[in-house]
């Protein structure tokens, strides 16, 4: 009986000291609740898909948004490409500035790449038409540089974060520069959720100042001859023509060739990239406002980001959307820092709603109501510089991102 107890005692004395050891290796290896389960998330990489148009009407948006972005991710993390001990790792998808193309590039991204961020796109469709992917599969997306009222109005989701500047605060910017009591204004745009939009937003401000809007036109987005759409302005009579216009085919050419402001019709707009800047000679003087160009923001981030894109691109200065695509960078990693690297998205919408943060164009805030950073732009005059091939904008003054603020439409 004696060494029968004794059996039964080694036995359970040798079960007892697995369940500890077990416990132990639980506890220092990792269970649900912490171990090797954070381990393992620590140790993983965060994974940005981008998507841009890299070829299509808005192929060089594309181009200056992934410099931007490049840019920005090297800024924020101090060149190391780690935040909170986690590598971050970014794949670039091309939407062909087509919607169908953007869904399957962002399914890819979410299925088989497994990113904990989406960031696009050029286009405001093909950003439309993702929006409910980033819900579907509960991961953030950084909406730059689309510009649509609607992604951040009638289609917003509580995972859509947008850095870049939308419709409306662009009309606001637009309206003040024209807008006045018994100013006819006609505009163009082209026929598409971003072009719409803007119209609509413009409309809404320069009513409010007292301005009567006498025509609304629309062209085919891809459109390389605008003859009846600007002979049905002209015809309209307005004192202004607002235009609301992205993309390689503008109308600046034709607007000249027709002689609209030999009419008495003189022309407002948004001060484009530097490749549209070059076609629009027959604008100077003229006044409106711009979403950036390289030496008006007055801040160390600018500063830095003009000095080393030109070490880094043929001596280029960054252009119209670069550094929207550096501010995405900006966010995203100024997030993870205050997460300590957890790209949760309940706990990166929860940090990231009402989130501030630095960049190229002043300090933005991401508006809890809607998701909008809230930005500086700027009221300019188009002028002609000394060895500068292109109509330059001149700072009038900056409008604050108070003073932007778009209404919440969502």
């Amino acid at each position: 009986m004696k060494r029968v107890s004794r059996k039964f005692a080694f036995i359970f004395m040798l079960i007892l000291a697995m369940v500890i050891l077990s416990a132990c290796s639980s506890k220092n290896t990792g269970s649900e609740e912490g171990g090797t389960k954070d381990f393992g998330e620590k140790a993983k990489p965060i994974k940005i898909g981008v998507l841009a148009s890299q070829t299509g009407g808005l192929e060089s948006y594309g181009e200056q948004t992934l410099r931007g972005f490049e840019l920005g991710l090297d800024y924020a993390t101090d060149g190391t490409g780690e935040v909170a001990g986690r590598k971050i790792e970014f794949i670039v998808e091309d939407t062909e500035t087509k919607p169908e193309v953007a869904v399957q590039k962002a399914t890819k991204l979410l299925e088989e790449d497994e990113v904990d961020f989406l960031v696009g796109s050029s286009s405001s469709g093909d950003t439309l038409a993702v929006l409910p992917l980033a819900e579907e599969y509960e991961r953030i997306m950084v909406v730059e540089p689309a510009a649509a009222d609607t992604i951040t109005g009638s289609e917003y989701n509580p995972y859509i974060f947008r850095t870049a500047r939308n419709s409306s605060q662009d009309a606001v910017a637009g309206a003040a520069a024209i807008a006045d009591k018994g100013v006819k204004i006609a505009t163009l745009a082209p026929d598409y959720s971003f072009g719409r939009d803007g119209v609509a937003a413009f409309k809404e401000a320069a009513l409010e100042l007292g301005a009567e809007i006498v025509h609304e036109e629309y062209a085919d987005p891809a459109a390389t001859d605008f003859t009846s759409n600007i002979q049905k302005i002209i015809d309209s009579d307005p004192d202004y023509l607002f235009v609301v216009w992205a993309g390689a085919n503008s109308p600046w050419n034709q607007i000249a060739d027709m002689k609209v402001q030999d009419k008495g019709i003189k022309i407002s707009t948004g001060a484009p990239d530097i490749a549209a800047l070059a076609t629009m000679e027959p604008l100077v003087g003229m006044e409106g406002f711009t979403v950036y160009y390289h030496n008006l923001p007055s801040n160390d981030i600018n500063d830095w980001l003009v000095e080393e894109h030109k070490k880094r691109f043929d001596g280029d200065e960054p252009d119209l959307f670069t550094p929207g695509g550096m501010s995405a960078a900006i966010a995203i990693v100024e997030a993870l820092k205050k997460t300590e690297g957890d790209a949760d998205a309940d706990t990166l919408i929860e940090t990231m709603e009402g989130m501030s943060f630095d960049t190229p164009k002043g300090k933005m805030t991401f508006r809890p109501d809607d998701h909008q950073a809230l930005q500086t732009l700027y009221a300019i005059k188009l002028e002609k510089k000394d060895g500068v091939p292109y109509p330059v904008p001149v700072l009038i003054r900056e409008l604050s991102p108070e003073e932007t603020a778009p209404p919440v439409r969502n």
